[in-house]
């Protein structure tokens, strides 16, 4: 890449990244873990130095760290949001160099060629870099060398600077262990004397070989620079927004859709080339006394087609104040979803096109969170047989074929003079006198004893379909075990 000039890398460690990022919102005093559920046992996931020399490590049972450390604070770990606060490390190195790329899931390597004297050397590269780490509340171990692999050793198992050329001498003394190796290749080597680097480069390379295969080799070539290994930055994550700045103001709402259709036909082509659809989008109109509104559409689906998208801009945009006039349009995607390319027609398309922007449109008005569908719920227990979603984020599904009729309206069970195994010949219920006409039953349900509820803590129930005289077809149900009846459904 630099002609003529030696490469050197740089690697970040930081060996307590997840609880660095958990005691920078809520900091707290002594020792401190985050826990995490592997192999149905929850252990140690990450700590902080205070709990480590209190005897603590990475991986032991949380229960036995209890014992340990009476005094232990901890909280749930989140490796997920640990990954993408280190793709945010990543993105404060490109300060130093173009080329930053992860290392793991606790460290960064840099290609720092051709950038070191913009920071005043090598040693106050590392400084600056380090300073700034510790001072916003992460430990930090960093190496630079030659190559990848001479750079991961010293940040791990050594400190600063591999002085250029000769990088067997830099990291010779390491153990073999800073090669990068399996835990159990690291053991083997160790077992046959081979315990530090210089000790596996001294031996012969044909029977290492024969008994690790290449791997172990490849490392230690890759170390001192006889094999090379390219760093691979991470690409940038699109950005799905656009702008357009007018001649003239505009103020009329037939002007505003039109730039709005113009910078949705750009911003849906980009949408289009990367296989995403917009959910959330975000229209900001920059008025010329310097004030700005904003217009935001919730989809029910991803999109990016622009004739369906422009005509749910219309209510936004008339409720915009113009004011003297706008001058700048921008329109970004905040949010965006895969959208798998689908065999279309005419006749399943259009109905199911319909439906999503008839859910936001009215989504607009109310939010698309209360606007729900039930689903069905694998429960005999009636009112745990479905379950309320929104309707933006859940398609419909079947299942709703019961062995026996439900009623379409339930509620909660209100209580009904009655006595004996069958239903009462009259009873009131909500002030009307009712007579049974019809009772088909009984439909005997048991509660499910895995889960508590309050409601069948009564026992089993016996469910009876009802039809009154006077046209009421109810379900009630009797309850043996603390006997009394319930009116808990409709049938319309």
């Amino acid at each position: 890449m630099f002609d003529g000039m030696q490469r050197r890398v740089v690697s970040l460690w930081f060996p307590r990244l997840a609880s660095d990022r958990a005691l920078r919102s809520r900091p707290i005093e002594g020792p401190f873990v985050l826990t995490l559920k592997q192999k149905n046992a929850n252990r140690v996931y990450c700590l902080n130095a205070e709990a480590e020399r209190q005897g603590l490590h990475a991986g032991m049972p949380y229960s036995d760290a209890r014992a340990f450390c009476p005094d232990l604070r901890s909280r749930v770990a989140d490796p997920q949001e640990d990954l993408r606060f280190l793709h945010v490390l990543r993105r404060w190195a490109t300060q130093y160099c173009p080329w930053v790329g992860l290392e793991d899931a606790e460290g960064l390597v840099l290609d720092v060629t051709g950038s070191v004297h913009l920071f005043g050397g090598e040693e106050a590269l590392l400084a600056e870099m380090s300073g700034k780490l510790q001072r916003a509340g992460f430990e930090v171990r960093a190496g630079l060398g030659d190559t990848r692999g001479a750079a991961w050793a010293l940040a791990h198992y050594g400190a600063g600077v591999a002085p250029t050329g000769d990088m067997l001498r830099a990291i010779g003394a390491l153990p073999v262990a800073a090669l990068r190796l399996e835990a159990r290749e690291t053991v083997a080597l160790q077992r046959l004397g081979l315990r530090r680097v210089s000790d596996l480069a001294a031996a012969a390379r044909a029977p290492l070989t024969r008994r690790f295969g290449p791997g172990v080799l490849r490392r230690l070539d890759q170390a001192l620079g006889a094999q090379p290994e390219d760093i691979s930055p991470l690409a940038e994550a699109p950005h799905y927004g656009v702008r357009i700045t007018l001649p003239e103001p505009i103020g009329l709402v037939d002007d505003v859709m039109a730039g709005t259709r113009r910078l949705l036909e750009q911003l849906c082509h980009k949408l289009k080339a990367q296989e995403v659809g917009a959910r959330i989008l975000c229209l900001t109109l920059d008025r010329v006394d310097h004030d700005s509104q904003q217009v935001e559409l919730r989809l029910a689906r991803p999109l990016h087609d622009p004739g369906r998208i422009l005509p749910l801009f219309e209510r936004g945009v008339s409720d915009i104040d113009a004011g003297f006039g706008i001058e700048r349009l921008r329109l970004e995607a905040t949010r965006v979803e895969d959208v798998h390319a689908t065999q279309m027609n005419h006749v399943s398309a259009g109905p199911k096109d319909q439906l999503e922007d008839l859910i936001t449109r009215i989504g607009t008005r109310i939010g698309l969170d209360n606007i729900q569908r039930f689903l069905p719920a694998d429960s005999h227990i009636p009112e745990r047989s479905f379950t309320l979603s929104s309707a933006a984020y859940c398609e419909p599904q079947s299942g709703w074929a019961p062995a026996r009729p439900r009623p379409l309206l339930l509620f909660a069970p209100e209580p009904i003079s009655g006595s004996g195994p069958h239903p009462p010949q009259r009873f009131r219920w909500r002030r009307m006198a009712l007579t049974t006409g019809r009772a088909i039953g009984p439909e005997r349900i048991c509660p499910e004893w895995w889960l508590e509820d309050e409601n069948w803590r009564s026992g089993l129930r016996d469910y009876w379909r009802v039809e009154t005289q006077q046209g009421r077809r109810l379900w009630l149900f009797h309850t043996p075990q603390a006997p009394g009846w319930f009116v808990q459904g409709e049938f319309t």
